[in-house]
């Protein structure tokens, strides 16, 4: 199991700045290390069986003060040293300043430096605890690192997939950082989510989790996702955060790490992706941790004020374009990352939603078309609102519509609509208002209700 070491405070104040003095970093080394097993990692894999149990680890608090109570989330970076670039400390900055005070109650973070270079670790202690030295006091923050001692053998690992041998090093060490960060966090708190070390987050990111947990109270899932990058954004049970490092263990010179957690999740039966719209956390990094490379991913789904997520209240959707196989009108309105695909619509086609109860709404975002298929987008298109409600054979709707406004770039978006609307609306349509070759993709419908 995991051997917490509870010490002394780990800092004095110095000129107003909360430091690691060399007394402390010297108590931290004498009593987080032991005498290690001479055949190298094999206490790593021992009882691989027991996926449950945590992995038998010593870890060296760089800084941190005691746990006081479990959280609701725990959040894990781990960090290596950078050819080019630093991101850590803005990543750290970002998730503390997009938490609001009561958020900032229900979060832990932890941070792996996972570097085996002992004078990088040291300048990066520094660093955080000047910069973070009352999240650290209070709780909020813990800087852990995991001995080489504890790794297994990293060198003359199998290239596969044809990976040159430096490339099969970095993913496979970074597997196993990986897993000693879960192991250290399987007991912090209900809920974790794995971050990357430059990352932007969302404003409030922890109340939009929460909503999104709370919706699916009752259902079966391994891993939700709020990002579509990599392991950016991967959050789970802290129940299952044993068996994931253990796993991650396993296979940990096969393939990367974002491959393996998708076999994870597919092993534990959950079949298909479920991530939610819109993306909480951006990667920011503009060169990788491997070798520098240049790495300019972006999530184009990223909202910086994630905080106000749609309602979208209960509503039936129906369309008369020539729908797609099995992408059908409900998928556009679900905040999981699914969307509507039809075949060339023609001028007067619609799609029309139905609410239950007449709404009043706020804000209206209609997003068309998707990062790989940029083609595939309303190219003439409006929004109209409809109040009475008819009943017909085939269809629901309303009788009378009022236009909002024109598609631009395949996109809508209004605010303060019920200062506009007199009236409560009981529908809402999507208009194709001159024919077009491309098929049309609906990627989300979002509504925002007063």
């Amino acid at each position: 199991s995991i051997q917490l070491i509870w010490f002394k405070p780990l800092f004095k104040l110095t000129d107003s700045i909360w430091l690691l003095s060399e007394g402390d970093k010297q108590f931290i080394r004498e009593t987080s290390t032991h005498q290690l097993n001479s055949e190298r990692y094999v206490h790593t894999f021992k009882d691989l069986s027991n996926f449950s149990g945590t992995i038998n680890v010593t870890y060296r608090y760089l800084a941190a003060t005691p746990l006081q109570r479990k959280r609701y989330l725990t959040i894990g970076l781990s960090s290596v040293k950078r050819k080019k670039g630093n991101y850590l400390l803005d990543t750290i900055k970002s998730i503390f300043e997009q938490s609001s005070y009561e958020e900032l109650k229900e979060i832990s973070v932890v941070v792996h430096l996972a570097d085996f270079n002992s004078s990088w670790r040291d300048a990066m202690v520094q660093d955080i605890t000047q910069k973070f030295a009352h999240h650290i006091i209070a709780g909020r923050l813990m800087v852990i690192h995991a001995p080489e001692e504890y790794y297994p053998v990293l060198d003359g690992l199998k290239r596969n997939y044809n990976d040159p041998e430096d490339r099969v090093r970095f993913r496979s060490k970074q597997n196993v950082d990986y897993a000693f960060l879960l192991n250290f966090c399987a007991n912090t708190s209900d809920y974790y989510v794995m971050l990357e070390d430059d990352v932007r987050c969302s404003r409030n990111f922890l109340t939009a989790i929460k909503k999104v947990i709370a919706s699916l109270e009752g259902t079966y899932w391994v891993t939700l996702e709020f990002s579509k990058l990599g392991y950016i954004g991967k959050l789970y049970h802290s129940h299952d955060l044993p068996r994931l490092a253990h796993f991650l263990l396993m296979f940990y010179q096969e393939m990367p790490c974002d491959w393996l957690l998708t076999h994870f999740r597919g092993l534990l039966a959950q079949k298909n992706v479920i991530r939610f719209k819109p993306s909480l956390f951006q990667h920011m990094g503009y060169y990788s941790s491997y070798k520098g490379t240049e790495n300019k991913l972006k999530d184009d789904d990223f909202e910086e004020e994630s905080f106000d997520i749609p309602d979208n209240p209960p509503a039936s959707l129906y369309t008369n374009m020539n729908v797609f196989e099995n992408y059908d009108a409900s998928k556009a309105y679900s905040s999981v990352d699914e969307y509507f695909w039809g075949k060339s619509p023609s001028m007067g086609d619609t799609f029309v939603i139905v609410f239950e109860n007449p709404i009043t709404i706020k804000k209206i975002k209609v997003n068309t078309g998707t990062e790989d298929r940029q083609n595939d987008i309303l190219q003439h298109g409006a929004l109209d609102v409809g109040e009475k409600l008819i009943f017909s054979k085939q269809i629901r709707q309303c009788d009378t519509y009022l236009r909002l406004g024109e598609f631009k770039n395949g996109y809508f978006e209004m605010s303060d609509v019920n200062q506009k609307i007199p009236f409560d609306i009981h529908c809402m349509r999507i208009c194709v208002t001159k024919t077009q070759k491309e098929w049309l993709i609906i990627r989300s419908i979002s509504i925002w209700t007063s």
